[in-house]
């Protein structure tokens, strides 16, 4: 950002920003002061030469010496601003008669809301505010962002304890099941029901508030870490020190004992309904009726759920949208309750494949995995909830890089493209003049950014200089597509929203004064580059003056016979003093494109891989606890001759089912829900089709065996370490 010094003594605010020892203000075109932050960034202090590009107006690059760091009570790890004097900035950043702010103050006995009042009678239209409105808006909008930013991490934060919730109810099951012998004789010497369950929920209760205290102080921990890295990598989030205040303190404790109880609840019932008769068994088992309720409920919501997600990828916008969500909430629930019916099924077609080439090991694990589908089903879910995600998310990715390339390569015609170096900035006039210049380039199309009022409302658009239709293909529906400079071509969708006809025409305002008369020439097919609408040269620098005009791309046209590898390398070479121009060819500049998809997915991947490594813990967990159920069965076979390295092989095996089926499923429905999801993006992204990521899903099983077998090494080196006769005599 840019803007002017105001000295102290003129400054409304003299507190909000004050220029530290050593340093001055700023006098001349090339000196400047710079925020500390930013400073600190790029490894400037008082007395550093760096060059400015300005992305505006004709202004070149050119060299300014920092004379002053100036302390910003708004500083933030990514907020850059450099202030020049007055002088240099209206030159700069202005077209010399308006300005985007002006401060004024009230005299002695004038409140600021009569002065409000007295400056909207005398200029009426303008927005006019108080300084503690002012405050109040900024502090609305500081909070309106990090209020999504907290609702993204509530998120992820519920999918952790959706995750966690599985594992305590798996760890509690397994408990429970060890110690039946234990629980039916305590029912034998007259314990209650109740008595029995109270005794499993409080163990619940403090595990969970010993869970919940651990969980915090490494909560905090992580939550600093975060803090470093967001403010390392210049975000723009706010860089003060951390704060953990009561509120979350108490809900991190909260939670957790909620959580960790309503996870024992089923496991403490199970439990109270212990017989004494069962002190002569080894474990409960699950019966097969017990099944069948949960398998009905999961086929009925499964049917509703293949219902929503049809309807919802049929349509297209928020409500259908909205639709996708809620078959994916009901196909969640239905792998809920019909997971343990498919274990046996899905977990035994695996086994005869995958563990077949190891004999009667393979065979043993596969019964060994399908043999409490109950157990096998809420150990898998913790796997296949994040890989579920995953695969949806990675739909999505997929769609839009694929719908990118596809726009590129067939809307695009010309070979070079020249934009911003972060993919977003603009560039400067400057830099088509200069391109023009080069050997062997036929034509530059600069493409404008423009904002007007039609009809009372603000709309948004581009603005081509040069012949449009030999840099990119325009499908025409009505109309011409040559573009007069008080031209306007429109695609499909947009003319049908706001009912814009050929021969129209259009009154555009910009918010300096200027209006143009805009004609409507041609309505076109809509596409993903194209839209909403393509505004004259002439109507564009009617309303943009010459100052504040910059290029939001250049494509570059090739002289015929000439090498375009050649002229790239021309181009780069006239353009290199601008410091943020990148030259690419359009495949380059397609892959460009899709690398900021990328380096999203990548955050998302991130936070998402919490609930994985929560899920691979519960893996171990679980395995853990089945090793220590079935220490006689273990001790039996290492006393008919199974050797430990065949013992740990088995327990891999059986861990690898779990988690290939854990992930299989996950993969399945994801890519149906993401599918379905793209479908609906079509109201806002013309072109889009949905594209399965066959290299995500496959690494992704891949990945899954990997994880089931690393998840495995401990219980399996446990299991192999078991004593036969200690085990055999262990009654």
């Amino acid at each position: 950002m840019g803007a002017n010094w105001v000295p102290k003594d003129q400054a409304l605010d003299p507190g909000s920003a004050t220029i530290l020892p050593g340093g001055r203000a700023p006098h001349g075109p090339h000196e400047a002061v710079l925020n500390k932050s930013a400073a600190k960034r790029a490894d400037l202090k008082v007395g550093s030469q760096t060059k400015v590009v300005v992305s505006t107006g004709d202004a070149k690059p050119f060299d300014v010496t920092i004379v002053g760091l100036v302390d910003m009570a708004g500083d933030t790890s990514g907020y850059t601003e450099m202030d020049f004097d007055t002088a240099t900035a209206k030159r700069l950043f202005t077209d010399g008669s308006h300005a985007s702010m002006v401060q004024l103050g009230a005299v002695k006995g004038v409140s600021a809301d009569t002065l409000k009042q007295r400056i909207n009678k005398e200029f009426p239209g303008y927005k006019v505010q108080t300084g503690a409105e002012v405050r109040k808006e900024n502090k609305d909008a500081i909070n309106s962002f990090l209020q999504i930013f907290n609702y993204i991490l509530l998120a992820f934060a519920a999918i952790g304890l959706i995750v966690g919730t599985f594992i305590i109810y798996n760890t509690f099951s397994m408990i429970v099941a060890q110690r039946v012998r234990e629980l039916a004789l305590l029912r034998a010497i007259g314990a209650g029901r109740g008595q029995v369950m109270r005794s499993v929920m409080l163990e619940a209760i403090v595990v969970g508030l010993i869970g919940s205290i651990i969980g915090l102080a490494v909560g905090t921990g992580l939550a600093a870490g975060l803090q470093a890295l967001l403010s390392s990598t210049g975000t723009g989030l706010p860089s003060g020190s951390l704060v953990v205040g009561a509120g979350p303190i108490i809900a991190c404790i909260l939670v957790g004992v909620v959580v960790t109880t309503v996870s024992a609840l089923a496991p403490a019932r199970r439990a109270s309904r212990v017989a004494p008769v069962e002190a002569m068994r080894e474990s409960q088992t699950d019966g097969a009726s017990s099944l069948r309720v949960r398998t009905l409920i999961a086929a009925v919501l499964a049917v509703l759920a293949v219902v929503a997600l049809a309807i919802g990828g049929s349509g297209k916008g928020g409500g259908a949208a909205g639709m996708v969500g809620l078959g994916a909430i009901l196909t969640i629930i239905a792998v809920v309750c019909g997971a343990p019916a498919l274990a046996r099924p899905v977990v035994g077609a695996l086994g005869l494949v995958l563990a077949k080439p190891f004999g009667k090991l393979g065979q043993l694990a596969r019964t060994n995995a399908i043999r409490n589908p109950r157990r096998t089903a809420a150990t898998a879910f913790a796997l296949t909830l994040g890989l579920m995600l995953v695969a949806i998310i990675g739909t999505l990715g997929a769609s839009f890089k694929a719908t990118i390339n596809d726009a590129v390569n067939s809307q695009v015609r010309a070979p070079i493209i020249v934009s911003g170096t972060s993919g977003r900035g603009a560039l400067p006039p400057a830099v088509s003049a200069a391109i023009k210049k080069v050997d062997g380039v036929d034509q530059v199309v600069s493409i404008h950014a423009v904002s007007a009022t039609v009809n009372g409302k603000d709309i948004s658009g581009n603005a081509p200089s040069g012949d449009l239709t030999r840099a990119a293909s325009i499908t025409m529906v009505e109309g011409v597509a040559k573009l007069p400079p008080n031209g306007l071509l429109v695609s499909d969708k947009y003319a049908k929203t706001h009912h814009w006809t050929v021969g129209q025409t259009l009154t555009f305002k910009s918010k300096f004064g200027q209006s143009a008369q805009v004609n409507v020439v041609g309505i076109y097919k809509s596409s993903a580059l194209m839209d909403p609408w393509q505004l004259g040269n002439g109507a564009f620098e009617t309303l943009t003056p010459p100052s504040l005009r910059a290029d939001f791309v250049d494509l570059v046209l090739v002289k015929n016979g000439a090498d375009t590898a050649a002229v790239q390398q021309r181009v780069e070479d006239a353009t290199g003093s601008y410091l943020t121009v990148k030259v690419q060819t359009k495949e380059q500049f397609a892959n460009s494109s899709a690398q900021q998809i990328n380096q999203m997915l990548v955050v998302l991947y991130g936070m998402l891989g919490l609930a994985l490594v929560i899920a691979v813990l519960g893996i171990i967990n679980t395995l853990a606890l089945s090793v220590v159920e079935r220490k006689r069965e273990i001790g039996m076979l290492r006393a008919v001759g199974m050797l430990r390295k065949q013992v740990r092989r088995t327990i891999y095996l059986e861990s690898v089912l779990i988690s290939i089926f854990g992930a299989l499923l996950g993969m399945v429905l994801g890519v149906v829900i993401g599918w379905c999801l793209v479908r609906t993006f079509r109201e806002w992204l013309t072109g889009i089709q949905p594209v399965v990521p066959w290299g995500t899903v496959l690494f992704t099983l891949v990945a899954a065996g990997v994880c089931g077998v690393l998840a495995a090494l401990w219980p399996a080196i446990r299991a192999a370490r078991t004593k036969p006769l200690e085990a055999i005599a262990d009654l």
